[in-house]
């Protein structure tokens, strides 16, 4: 897993706009890429970042690099929470949500379909994912949407900008240590 990756596929959540982002990458050595994995959250743990790998299937993993902090006010939301608790988790801690969450993608090959909430996605655009089984959406890009179009579109042209400045900067050298920002 390359830093490059991690700046292709997080940028957003990089630069504290986003609470998570998820993406694969292949690997050759599990225990190489957990020890990838201890070292990104020894240097961006203090930036206020977590990198856990979710899944481990055929030489692939899911890696999920996120904000606990804004974790815990997403997952406190109305909405949220009542989606969490309709399907299992307990939405008391961050932490236990993030583990009911790995045990989920462990037992099924379909990604459960609560994921956008661990992802900073809107809760009313996931509950509209989950009740219109992905159909009758307003807009996609990063996600459907069946909320609020205009602030959708101009988040999702903030995540594409976002993404495009820290790609030009780290080809230019900065590390991925100096592009991710404190919070």
């Amino acid at each position: 897993m390359s830093e490059e990756m991690i700046i292709r596929h997080c940028s957003p959540t990089l630069a504290g706009m986003k609470t998570g982002s998820i993406f694969t990458c292949e690997y050759t050595s599990k225990d190489s890429l957990k020890e990838n994995i201890r070292k990104l959250n020894r240097t961006l743990g203090k930036k206020g970042l977590r990198v856990l790998p979710l899944r481990f299937h055929k030489g692939r993993a899911l890696i999920y690099v996120f904000r606990p902090t804004h974790l815990s006010r997403d997952l406190r939301h109305d909405t949220a929470a009542r989606l969490l608790s309709q399907r299992g988790y307990v939405p008391d801690t961050p932490d236990h949500c993030v583990n009911t969450l790995i045990d989920k993608l462990e037992q099924s090959k379909d990604f459960p379909h609560e994921i956008g909430l661990f992802l900073g996605y809107p809760p009313e655009d996931v509950s509209g994912f989950i009740e219109n089984n992905a159909h009758g959406y307003k807009l996609v890009g990063p996600w459907k949407v069946y909320g609020d179009e205009d602030a959708a579109r101009k988040l999702f042209a903030k995540y594409k900008k976002c993404t495009d400045i820290y790609s030009e900067q780290y080809a230019k050298g900065k590390s991925i240590e100096r592009l991710t920002v404190v919070i």
